[in-house]
């Protein structure tokens, strides 16, 4: 049987209604259409089944355990004492007894079933969060610099990213008609578009806001970027533009591939919104509706040339961008442990290994946080490396929070006690990633616990390299950015990939291909022998590797992280 084509099924949705309502009330299955499971996307969730009983279940003649992931929408990742309460309530009442922290800075629910959707929606908006573009052909949720030293900064750039995920939501109702109940008022599924327009755009489309020196957010990795820019005094002067980043690529496909955003100018704050609307105005007008693999806004940019794009952005702006400024980045993960802001406060970032929050042996995180949240007089930050920072801490607190994390095993020491494990990023793959063709966050604490005798053993056990595993070629934990990286390719194989650098500047490449565990760890120990002795002081593993020849970064790729290193200030000497 053919379905309808993705872009035939936004047209004829009626506003993304298309028969959700219907679905969700079908008592029969717990499964939506497969033109709904389409539209629900862009309502914040996506259904899924596990796969560890499909087999079982397909034995037994039943459907999958279908079930529903749903991904709030949070720009920045900033979280109220209040609306982590009411979260943790959603987690253990309809969802997996977890929360998870995606690299988007926000959280996803798991184990959703059907019948339990819109309940679980309900009580999000009562949150006063929601779910609304959270996924689908869209903008999705905007990064921001999580940095908690740089408070007025850091209050500036969250509210670039509120504003950036407000102005380009969806103007159709159908997330508050299908919902949360909403009448329905007379244009009801005709609504006008004036960004998006009938069919929305041609794939996702990612923003964030980063602060240097710190490169939290990983902002070439994004389809539009923003890099604040202070004057002289410290307040902000306005933003580098960034485009045409992106992580997803496909085995085998040579069409398709990961890139770094190119630098295309600077714009002072008043025309930050006008400069987003136009690159993606020239995306829905110009990416590719045919092959959705290759419909990303860097593919736009690389067949149509970055020349003609700026032109026209700044066509569609009325205005041309003004040259990039100078701008320099030190690393792309987070500080771990306390750190005062300039407003007095307190800052506390915990490492979350692969952003899972739950109530585990030894270390009950979901409860604890649940504790601190009943306590803490500031917010809750999510990091886009899975991380948590309890921020707003005043002096007075400190003590009280120190015990509760140490209590209940939040502490970092004991949580993760080795660089590796810290700084590490993986996807959740398996058992309910459709796409996953490799175990990611189930495998990570395995692979790190074999890798770290080998570190140890040649005297690297505090190196920072930045590990990634992802369960499939698309790249949600952004593995091309790591200095090593672990691309699923099928069940226990994976492609090993080398030579990214600390500050989120420079892809990565394919080192060995469709691999074993055996055979990673053996390709990788001769490498951390030859870093341990031939090292420069303070030289990245990344670093050590392209220098030396190890790995050779294809052409491209060096062109693209020179032409943003030109942008740089000088490295000091």
């Amino acid at each position: 049987m053919s379905h309808p084509s993705v872009e035939d099924i936004k047209t004829g949705s009626r506003g993304l209604r298309g028969t959700l309502v219907e679905g969700l009330a079908d008592p029969v299955t717990g499964s939506l259409s497969f033109e709904d499971q389409r539209l629900v996307k862009f309502h914040g969730s996506y259904q899924q089944d596990d796969r560890d009983l499909r087999d079982e279940r397909r034995r037994q003649k039943l459907e999958p355990a279908h079930q529903f992931m749903i991904r709030i929408r949070a720009p920045g990742g900033v979280y109220t004492p209040q609306q982590w309460l009411k979260l943790d309530a959603i987690a253990t009442t309809w969802a997996n007894h977890s929360l998870r922290v995606t690299t988007r800075q926000t959280f996803q629910f798991h184990g959703v079933v059907k019948r339990d959707l819109k309940a679980t929606m309900q009580a999000i908006n009562a949150a006063a969060l929601d779910t609304i573009s959270a996924c689908g052909d869209v903008n999705r949720n905007v990064l921001a610099a999580s940095n908690p030293r740089l408070s007025r900064l850091h209050a500036e750039v969250y509210g670039w990213a509120k504003r950036l995920s407000e102005a380009f939501l969806p103007r159709t109702r159908a997330y508050y008609e299908i919902w949360l109940d909403h009448e329905k008022l007379a244009d009801s599924g005709q609504e006008e578009e004036p960004i998006y327009g009938k069919a929305y755009l041609p794939r996702k489309f990612k923003m964030a806001v980063a602060v240097p020196p710190h490169n939290d957010v990983d902002v070439f990795a994004n389809d539009f970027g923003l890099v604040a820019i202070v004057d002289d005094d410290g307040a902000l002067a306005g933003f580098n533009v960034l485009i045409g980043g992106g992580m997803g690529a496909t085995h085998g496909d040579p069409k398709t591939y990961p890139r770094l955003a190119s630098v295309i100018g600077f714009v002072p704050p008043e025309r930050v919104l006008k400069i987003a609307e136009a690159a993606i105005v020239v995306q829905r007008d110009l990416g590719d509706r045919v092959e959705r693999k290759h419909a990303r806004f860097k593919y736009t940019i690389d067949d149509h040339g970055l020349e003609a794009i700026v032109a026209q952005m700044e066509a569609h702006a009325g205005f041309a961008l003004e040259p990039a400024r100078p701008f320099r980045f030190e690393r792309n993960g987070d500080a771990f442990g306390w750190t005062r802001g300039e407003d007095g406060r307190w800052h506390l970032t915990l490492s979350l290994p692969c952003g899972r929050i739950a109530d585990l042996p030894g270390a009950d995180l979901l409860t604890g946080l649940r504790e601190i949240a009943r306590v803490h007089q500031g917010e809750f930050r999510l990091t886009a490396n899975q991380n948590l920072v309890i921020a707003g801490v005043p002096e007075a607190e400190r003590a009280r929070i120190e015990d509760l994390v140490a209590r209940h095993g939040l502490d970092v020491a004991g949580r993760a006690p080795t660089a590796l494990a810290r700084h590490a990023v993986a996807c959740v793959a398996l058992p309910t990633c459709a796409l996953a063709m490799a175990e990611a966050e189930r495998y990570l604490p395995d692979f790190t616990a074999k890798l770290q005798p080998l570190l140890e053993k040649h005297g690297l056990a505090e190196a920072p390299i930045l590990l990634r595993i992802s369960g499939c070629p698309n790249g949600c934990s952004r593995p091309y950015l790591g200095e090593i990286a672990l691309v699923g390719k099928a069940p226990g194989r994976y492609n090993l990939m080398l030579g990214a650098d600390h500050r989120g500047q420079r892809l990565n490449t394919l080192y060995r291909e469709n691999i074993t565990e055996l055979q990673i760890l053996a390709e990788l120990e001769p490498l951390f022998e030859r870093y341990a002795a031939d090292r420069r002081p303070g030289e990245g593993f990344g670093d050590f590797l392209v220098r030396t020849g190890v790995v050779d970064i294809p052409a491209k790729d060096r062109r693209a992280a020179i032409t943003i290193e030109s942008t740089l200030v000088e490295e000091p000497a």
